[in-house]
């Protein structure tokens, strides 16, 4: 009787040493996922600032150049700017298919890729 108590016994500590084992490794996984996901998002902001800061760029340098052939420098300005509306527009009506689907798979793919 003694040795099947101890046995029960050396089982349930054993079992409670995999459950702790199998806890800190789900712990452990969540960190890393966790860190890979803010690393991605903070580089893609960092990449997507940087892209923003040379469109600007482009753009006013375009707009300058418009305003430069058209005789007013705010003909440029004006032409850029409703360039940018109907961009907008088009975005807008595709944000389900071009943006939400898109950053909703790659949050997915980020975290349940092992």
């Amino acid at each position: 009787m003694e040795n099947k108590q101890s046995t029960v016994e050396e089982l349930y500590y054993k079992l409670k040493e995999y459950a702790d084992l199998r806890l800190n490794l789900f712990k452990l996984k969540s960190i890393k996922k966790a860190s890979d996901f803010f690393s991605t998002l903070t580089a893609i902001i960092i990449l997507l600032v940087l892209f923003f800061l040379v469109v600007i760029c482009f753009t006013i340098g375009i707009a300058l150049l418009l305003g430069d052939w058209l005789g007013h420098s705010f003909y440029g300005f004006l032409i850029m700017g409703g360039l940018f509306i109907i961009i907008g527009l088009i975005l807008y009506s595709g944000r389900d298919k071009f943006l939400k689907l898109s950053i909703s798979d790659r949050l997915i793919k980020e975290l349940l890729e092992d």
